[in-house]
This record gives structure tokens, C-alpha cells and sequence, in this order.
């Protein structure tokens, strides 16, 4: 299939635009423009067709918000979190060991851009599917928080249904042997 071209041979949709906010204080960005770009070539690009814009900023407010669509449900951000943080309270439908983590612990910095990308990105990308064409209103059409999270959930299930060539870990679900390591830490609990 030429590049540029989806399974349903329509066009790719326009170059998707990143945007990059220095954090403050200790927070750090947990995904990048290149972790982005291999989440969004692994799904059919029908379903990113709507996205312009993702913007990786600092309004989380604590481990509070970890993402959010805005500008008419066409840009996603994904926000910086303190360098030591447990995620476990933002699981809907998920387990910690889902992501390579030990809940009650300090969650690997692996296992936070793992939910990052395969949770929160997919969930705020659920936000853009249209679920129903005819309304009229913004706010009706477009997929709200239960539809969002089961698109998350049902994506990330059939992305890592099968193990994807690639050099950085985060693109597949934890190995045994991570998950063997979590269990040999001492708990800071």
C-alpha cells in the first residue's frame, strides 16, 4: 500500500500538528511527538482523521487532568506530571500490572508513558469519533467519557493482541520478565 494511502485507499488526512510546552518545576512530558506518531500509524487513520493538533503542555494541576480534546474536538493535549507518581486512581477498566506497575508503589517511568499513550491518547481520541452524525450540536455528536474510555480500552486490547516490531518497549504490553521485576521491589508503600 503506497504511503499516504489508508486500508480504504482514501488520502491520509493532514500532517498533524505538535506543540511542546516546557514543563515547570520537576514535571516532565511522559510521551513525545515520536511515541504519538507510532500509536497514530497503528490505527486506521479514518479514525485520526479529525485531529490537527497535539500539544503537549503543563496544565495538569497536580495528577489531576492527564489529558483533554479542545478547540472544537480537534486537538488533543497531553499534560506533564511529577516525576514520581502512582496512576492507579485514573484506571477505569485497567490494572496497574496493565501498564508494568505495582499499585500502592511508584509507577516505572515505562509504565506511565504506556498509559500515557495506550490509555489517556487513545481515550482523548475517543473523544473525536462521532457517534452521532445527525446532531446538530458540538456537544452531542461527538463521544463523551464512557465511549471514550471503552475505545481506549478496546484499542489498546487489539494493539497489543500481538507483539509490534519496535526498539522502544512502551509499544507493547509488559514483558514477563518486567512484570517479574515489579514483584522483587521492595514496596514504598
Amino acid at each position: 500500500m503506497p504511503h499516504g494511502v489508508s486500508s480504504s485507499n482514501k488520502p491520509m488526512p493532514p500532517q498533524v500538528k505538535f506543540t511542546v510546552t516546557k514543563p515547570g518545576a520537576d514535571r516532565i512530558h511522559y510521551a513525545n511527538e515520536d511515541d504519538v506518531r507510532v500509536v497514530l500509524g497503528r490505527i486506521p487513520a479514518e479514525l485520526w482523521e479529525r485531529l490537527r493538533a497535539i500539544h503537549f503542555n503543563d496544565r495538569a494541576g497536580g495528577p489531576r487532568i492527564l489529558g483533554y480534546v479542545n478547540r472544537g474536538d480537534r486537538e488533543i493535549a497531553l499534560c506533564a506530571l511529577p516525576p514520581r507518581i502512582s496512576l492507579a486512581r485514573a484506571l477505569r477498566g485497567q490494572t496497574c500490572e496493565h501498564f508494568g506497575a505495582t499499585r500502592g508503589k511508584k509507577w516505572p517511568t515505562l509504565a506511565v508513558r504506556r498509559f500515557m499513550l495506550y490509555n489517556v491518547f487513545l481515550h482523548e481520541l475517543g473523544h473525536l469519533q462521532s457517534v452521532n452524525e445527525r446532531s446538530r450540536s458540538i456537544r452531542l455528536k461527538f463521544a463523551h467519557e464512557k465511549l471514550a474510555q471503552e475505545f481506549a480500552l478496546k484499542w489498546c486490547k487489539r494493539l497489543w493482541s500481538e507483539p509490534f516490531p519496535h526498539a522502544d518497549p512502551v509499544h507493547n504490553p509488559p514483558s514477563p520478565e518486567e512484570l517479574d521485576s515489579l514483584k522483587s521491589e521492595p514496596s514504598t508503600a
